[in-house]
């Protein structure tokens, strides 16, 4: 699954940097996350990053973009691939 960024935001500005996929940015009104660019930190990292250092614990996973590892392994394999390019 991606994650997503609920309105409990604060936009404390701490996930958007630890994210290594670029795939959070600011929102109309708090962060987001590009959930075609979000792997859940597979590829990166055992956990995801923003999920981990979020002081309000507002970044769940998100039960409409249902993604196995296998998935999320490949979207990571594709974005490498990409920045490569």
């Amino acid at each position: 699954m991606a994650l997503k960024i609920t309105d409990e935001c604060i936009n404390c500005d701490v996930c958007e940097p630890v994210c290594p996929n670029q795939a959070i940015s600011m929102g109309p009104e708090f962060y987001v996350i590009d959930p075609n660019r979000c792997t859940e930190c597979v590829g990166h990292f055992d956990t995801p990053q923003c999920a981990l250092l979020c002081p309000v614990a507002c970044i769940p996973k998100d039960p409409a973009r249902a993604e196995d590892h296998e998935t999320l392994m490949q979207k990571y394999l594709r974005l490498s691939a990409e920045k490569t390019a």
